[in-house]
């Protein structure tokens, strides 16, 4: 069982900068792949950057590309997503999750732990 706990979430204006953190319960954090996901309500719950176990590989959704970074502290069993020039849409609940496996995942089904979720909220 792998816990995650989510911190970093608030209110920016837009334009406005937030990095997002994900603590792992685990020491075996190393072996796990990891992603941020999105979820606004409504709608489907979105990848928005994945990253695999050693963080040599990383996927972003198109519409984060290029403002938001995704990165991993194996030492530390922690994930981060520092997040720039924040948009009204990038508003919604943000959640890290955690999937067994080598590769970079970019659907949900993969992930076998999550987190509780935080909130962003980009104000225009």
């Amino acid at each position: 069982q792998v816990k995650l706990v989510e911190s970093g979430g608030g209110l920016v204006q837009a334009g406005g900068s937030l990095r997002l953190s994900c603590a792992a319960s685990r020491r075996t954090f190393r072996s796990y792949a990891m992603g941020w996901f999105r979820q606004a309500p409504g709608k489907e719950r979105e990848c928005v950057a994945a990253i695999n176990w050693s963080g040599d590989t990383t996927y972003y959704a198109d519409s984060v590309k290029g403002r938001f970074t995704i990165s991993r502290d194996n030492a530390k069993n922690t994930l981060y997503l520092q997040m720039n020039s924040l948009k009204p849409e990038d508003t919604s609940v943000y959640y890290c999750a955690a999937a067994s496996g080598s590769f970079v995942y970019t659907h949900v089904e993969p992930y076998d732990y999550w987190g509780q979720g935080t909130q962003v909220t980009v104000s225009s």
